[in-house]
């Protein structure tokens, strides 16, 4: 298979949050989308972020937490819950990460 045939325009794919302190809190799983492939340089940004760099990778993944639409939900002064947040963020890196 010629590697270009892999090639396409990013498209929203749908991941649900739903671990036992999801449901816990919530009573249900929290769905989110965000894009099948990102650039490059968004990919070894987060890649290489770390804790030191918290703010920059809040820019990034606001990017990539979108709503069925493909909108941004963290949008002028809109956040999320921290707990909600931080497993948002790793199951976009995870998914990113894996083929």
């Amino acid at each position: 298979m010629e590697l270009a045939s892999l090639a396409a325009k990013p498209k929203l794919i749908e991941l649900t949050l739903d671990s036992e302190a999801i449901q816990k809190e919530y009573n249900e799983s929290l769905t989110f989308w965000t894009w099948d492939r990102v650039p490059l340089d968004t990919f070894m940004k987060l890649a290489n972020a770390d804790e030191n760099n918290a703010a920059d990778m809040i820019d990034l993944v606001r990017t990539l937490l979108l709503d069925a639409k493909g909108k941004e939900i963290l949008a002028k002064g809109v956040m999320l819950p921290t707990q909600v947040l931080t497993l948002a963020i790793a199951e976009i890196v995870g998914k990113l990460g894996k083929f």
